[in-house]
């Protein structure tokens, strides 16, 4: 419900407004999750067909965020919300943002699969990108549930758990070189995998800004705290509008 002091209409329509963004929001972070889950299983499963359809389904993503964006321009130009009402409108399109980036992340990974395709590949090398993937889909999924409940706390945690996908990419990142060195037919896939690893790892990158984001929303300050990161080459700093 909004807060700002309008009529009982305009009330109404500009909540049908916010339930259509987050309709939105929701089908697109849902997908989102399904196109990172698939790329990697892809990835494990030598699946060029599955990765194939991930491309597929990406288009889907880029169409939502569009859908949100017009729709979140329209609701600010008509009316004119403040404060609280200002920032969800604002959430949404961050946050629609993030996901669409996600979607690329999860499109690349389905290129490299396809790229693969007939290569020298060791299942047991992929095991480590299965991992790192594993727990980034766990963050996904905890910090959209925590913008449905506008969870300030579970959000929080998701922003304090950055640093553990970054410290898994440094590990992989080693053990993936070690491989090629031991024998140079390695080469090929694990510099795919190196790839595909820091695809995820941004993919993270993108959850933790949903989780500012959400900071953001609930409290109507950026969160300026820097992020517990192992890696601070791919440390993003967010700026938000005051309101």
């Amino acid at each position: 419900m909004t807060t700002t002091t309008m009529p009982d209409h305009i009330v109404s329509a500009f909540d049908a407004d916010l339930k259509e963004l987050g309709d939105k929001l929701a089908e697109m972070g849902g997908l989102a999750e399904k196109l990172v889950a698939e790329s990697v299983d892809a990835l494990l499963t030598r699946d060029s067909p599955l990765a194939r359809r991930v491309i597929d389904w990406d288009r889907s993503i880029d169409r939502l965020q569009q859908e949100i964006e017009e729709r979140a321009i329209l609701t600010i130009a008509k009316r004119a919300p403040v404060a609280i009402d200002l920032r969800e409108v604002v959430a949404s399109l961050r946050i629609a943002n993030d996901l669409e980036r996600i979607g690329d992340l999860a499109k690349n990974i389905a290129k490299r699969v396809i790229a693969l395709d007939g290569q020298f590949q060791p299942p047991k090398l992929a095991h480590g990108v299965a991992h790192i993937a594993n727990l980034t889909l766990a963050q996904l999924k905890e910090v959209l549930d925590a913008y449905t409940q506008r969870d300030e706390a579970r959000a929080l945690e998701v922003w304090k758990r950055d640093g553990e996908i970054d410290q898994l990419y440094t590990s992989l990142f080693r053990e993936l070189l070690t491989y090629m060195m031991e024998d140079p037919r390695n080469i090929g896939f694990c510099a795919h995998l190196l790839f595909c690893a820091k695809n995820v790892e941004r993919i993270g990158d993108h959850a933790t800004n949903i989780a500012e984001t959400i900071y953001y929303l609930v409290n109507g300050t950026p969160l300026t705290e820097d992020r517990p990161k192992g890696d601070t080459s791919s440390s993003t700093k967010i700026e938000f509008p005051q309101g």
